[in-house]
């Protein structure tokens, strides 16, 4: 089997938009701590699980599609949750391929399993033949009876993603690095599959117009489209939301969002390694492949901002960011703090403030400043006029994705988080480029960029070059 990074890269025929600076990679990384807790693909810290299987491709980068973003569907959690599996009518089985069989991809997998008990894992891929063989032995010992995995069915290489589409799978799930996604997701649709897709979608605005092309032509087709932005499935924090919204802390002054994590993970090179390998194999700490970690972990604050602001994108964003801690060169070309402040067209807005830093206060947590209260999204409660704390059952809030997914196919009724989890991936990037340029970044500009961070051409060997932005010296508006 090859081993080129190509796996990730499954090019969907696309027509051709303008692209423009592929060194403009950054790094993503999916931390983890606090409350918040995110992905951290193979090793963080705590409940939010990342994509990891880092893979790659070795095609030449194909054009993009223009679209506009549809309106998406959020998607209620199924009331059957408790019951550990969706039923069928009949016994029919659910076949899923995972692509991307790291720590994120494992626990996808197995939420998969345990939202339905008629599902089986079918196919797997992923970038390296060792890589594959771990994965099967994880996997089978952590699904049991429900991998039914062949062989023939375990895909490796250059066109691993390709030959796992080619099989008769139903669902795909897509937990790899975000630089990956948008072909990733042109790919599944065009085969017709119901997908499972990590956040965010993309680390470029050239990568969110492709997502949001994808995601219509799913709507188009009947396919369901569940987003990893867990928190709009975590019943504590909707139930919380559905209070503010109905005016239990009056109108909305301001928001602060904190995600104040420790430090990540970090591999080795083997003997083997190219500086290309280096790059996919660490790839929270580059641009192309994580989009810094405000994109890649901090998405979660932002879209929780989104979403209180009923998924109306703010207007215009100005920040600050840097390396302080992490300024060796195996931490690539990514920030470890970032503070941007979001303005929206009514006059709110949201304070946010992320870091990666090791030994230091930790905290995740959204804060709603309202005319008549005050909201703690995370922990679930409001103080103020209307004083409240949920007090329901919280089942894995991942775990629920998968049961709305899989109730979505069996009752013939799609979904689609599209809508949202686009806007929110730009609206990361925005924060992302205001930091890095010190300009003030408009909305209306940055889903128009022509920016695109996807190298040129895909293969083991070199890796693209890199380059820490400075504000004052680096321009996002520039490009425009």
């Amino acid at each position: 089997m090859s081993s080129s990074p190509n796996f990730l890269a499954m090019d969907a025929n696309v027509t051709a938009e303008t692209t423009t600076q592929s060194s403009e990679q950054t790094q993503s990384s999916e931390q983890t701590q606090s409350s918040e807790q995110t992905q951290s693909s193979e090793q963080t810290q705590s409940s939010e699980q990342t994509q990891s299987s880092e893979q790659t491709s070795g095609v030449d980068r194909r054009g993009f599609l223009k679209a506009s973003a549809g309106a998406g569907v959020a998607a209620g959690v199924a009331t059957s949750f408790f019951n550990r599996s969706v039923h069928a009518q009949g016994s029919d089985i659910i076949k899923v391929g995972l692509v991307g069989a790291g720590g994120r991809g494992t626990g996808a997998a197995k939420d998969a399993m345990d939202a339905d008990s008629g599902c089986r894992l079918t196919a797997i891929a992923e970038i390296t033949d060792d890589r594959l063989d771990g994965a099967k032995k994880n996997l089978k010992r952590t699904l049991g009876e429900q991998f039914a995995v062949p062989d023939d069915q375990c895909f490796s290489g250059l066109d691993s993603m390709q030959k796992l589409l080619e099989t008769d799978i139903n669902v795909v799930l897509l937990t790899t690095p975000p630089g990956f996604r948008p072909m990733q997701m042109e790919a599944a649709v065009a085969a017709g599959k119901h997908i499972f897709c990590e956040k965010p979608v993309a680390v470029d605005p050239v990568g969110v117009r492709r997502v949001m092309a994808a995601s219509d032509a799913a709507k188009e087709k009947g396919l369901s489209l569940v987003s990893g932005l867990c928190w709009r499935y975590d019943l504590g924090v909707k139930a919380t939301m559905e209070k503010i919204h109905s005016g239990a802390i009056g109108d909305i002054i301001s928001v602060q969002e904190n995600y104040l994590a420790g430090t990540l993970w970090i591999r080795e090179p083997k003997d083997f390694w190219t500086p290309m390998h280096n790059q996919v194999m660490n790839w929270l700490y580059y641009r192309w492949l994580s989009g810094d970690h405000i994109v890649e972990q901090f998405i979660h604050s932002l879209d929780k901002s989104m979403w209180l602001h009923h998924d109306v994108p703010p207007v215009l964003a100005y920040g600050m960011g840097g390396r302080q801690v992490r300024t060796d060169v195996e931490y690539g070309d990514i920030y470890d703090h970032f503070y941007v402040v979001y303005e929206w067209a009514d006059g709110t807005r949201t304070y946010a403030a992320t870091r990666q830093m090791p030994n230091c206060f930790n905290e995740t947590e959204d804060y709603v400043f309202g005319t008549k209260g005050t909201a703690r999204v995370l922990a679930n409660e409001i103080t103020g006029e209307n004083p409240w704390k949920f007090s329901g059952q919280k089942p894995s809030m991942y775990y629920l994705e998968h049961v709305a997914l899989m109730k979505s196919i069996r009752e013939g009724k799609p979904l689609n988080n599209g809508d949202y989890m686009c806007k929110s991936t730009l609206m990361a990037i925005m924060g992302r480029e205001a930091a890095y340029s010190g300009e003030v970044i408009r909305w209306d500009d940055i889903k128009d960029s022509k920016m695109s961070l996807m190298p040129e051409k895909l293969q083991w060997g070199e890796a693209p070059a890199v380059e820490v932005h400075q504000p004052g010296s680096y321009s996002f508006n520039k490009t425009l």
